[in-house]
């Protein structure tokens, strides 16, 4: 498998069968039931036992009959069938009809996962992110990445410090090449985007689209979009006010959408801080959480259905865990048992059938109404600690 350059042009549904070859561990392993080491689809290192191994073979022949239903229906509706799903007023009624059930057939389809091989392309067009690119000169990235090079302040200092720690051991990421290429993105849009310049966690949101996007400057893109058009204003500034008030509003649905089982109260009972584990999920997007292929799956809905998926994915991980979270009484247990459960889902079918079935989905109206609702209270906490810290300085000249 390719990373970071341009994929050659060879027949996809060849490239496409040989990126999921079925696992199978050694017989003293299936005898003995050890733990086992083996590489994803993109180049990570996954333990587990062979139940594991088991769960990743049934995926991957999922992932193959996805491929299946995208490629007939890129032969019956056509290449680009999926960019045909927005209405307008300007076409006929029988046109809107065809949108909309391709709109309802895409959501469909991305809900079920996007095969690895059109995962690219499908992202970048329905993103926004070909569209955003469009907007600038053919060759911004070039001479963006170009210009700042050699630059430094605080944001490549930080960039450069987490670069040998992001994703460490990976094939292609932890090389020079991977570095460099990395480095670039990242910089890149720290120059592009002063407000956020460069927060801890967004290196591997871009370690990880650089592997799927396959080129830097359409993973640039993808990272402008995220930031600029996906994600929540203020996610990833000096105070992330953003990201507390995401992890405000989690709380108080994870309050509304398990009432049966009192998950929240008995957590507050503990003293459990939800931030423990949502900060690097809502900063992170789950890529350090989830196995991979578990992430991009959240990421195919991400990219087409907006933000709101991230809290119905938080939701669902507490939700899956609820009664053995109800008999823990450290706060130490709730890491371990989350950490445990998200380390493992390999499948991602189970995390999202919860997440988009068993739990209310949430709507991007009810998620800005609650942002709105949380946001005074959260700047007020972050005014008032960072008046707190100002004052302990000055305490300390």
């Amino acid at each position: 498998m390719m990373y970071g350059g341009t994929q050659s042009k060879i027949d996809l549904a060849i490239e496409y069968q040989a990126q999921i070859p079925i696992l199978r561990p050694s017989i003293r392993a299936r005898r003995a039931n050890i733990t086992v080491k083996f590489q994803d689809l993109y180049g990570f290192t996954v333990e587990g036992n062979v139940d594991d191994v088991n769960v990743l073979n049934e995926v991957r022949e999922k992932v193959r009959e996805q491929g299946r239903a995208w490629w007939a229906l890129e032969a019956s509706k056509g290449v680009n069938w999926y960019l045909q799903t927005r209405s307008s007023t300007t076409l006929k009624s029988s046109l809107k009809f065809s949108v909309l059930v391709n709109g309802m057939t895409l959501k469909k389809l991305i809900r079920k996962g996007i095969p690895p091989s059109l995962r690219p392309k499908v992202w970048f067009a329905l993103s926004g992110a070909a569209k955003k690119k469009s907007t600038v000169p053919e060759s911004y990235y070039n001479d963006l990445t170009g210009a700042v090079e050699d630059k430094v302040t605080p944001a490549t200092k930080q960039i450069d410090h987490d670069l040998p720690r992001t994703f460490p051991g990976h094939p292609w990421l932890d090389t020079r090449e991977g570095h460099a290429a990395l480095r670039r993105v990242l910089v890149g849009y720290s120059f592009r985007d002063s407000d956020v310049g460069y927060c801890q966690g967004l290196n591997y949101v871009a370690a990880l689209l650089l592997l799927v996007m396959k080129t830097e400057e359409d993973a640039f893109w993808m990272l402008a979009v995220l930031l600029e058009d996906v994600l929540v204003n203020d996610c990833y500034t000096n105070n992330l006010s953003g990201c507390h008030v995401e992890q405000r509003v989690f709380k108080d649905q994870l309050t509304k959408k398990c009432p049966r089982c009192r998950i929240a109260a008995h957590l507050e009972a503990m003293e459990f801080d939800v931030s423990l584990v949502c900060t690097e999920w809502f900063l992170c997007l789950f890529s350090k959480s989830l196995p991979s292929e578990t992430t991009l799956r959240v990421w195919d809905v991400l990219f087409y259905e907006g933000a709101k998926v991230l809290f119905n994915v938080a939701l669902a991980i507490f939700k899956m865990n609820e009664e053995e979270l109800l008999t823990a009484h450290h706060v130490g247990d709730v890491i371990n048992i989350i950490q445990r459960t998200t380390h493992h889902l390999f499948d991602p079918d189970e995390l999202l059938t919860v997440a988009f079935d068993k739990i209310g989905f949430m709507t991007t109206t009810t998620i800005s109404k609650e942002r709105k609702k949380q946001e005074p209270a959260v700047l007020a906490e972050l005014d008032q600690r960072l008046r707190r810290l100002n004052s302990l300085n000055e305490d300390d000249k």
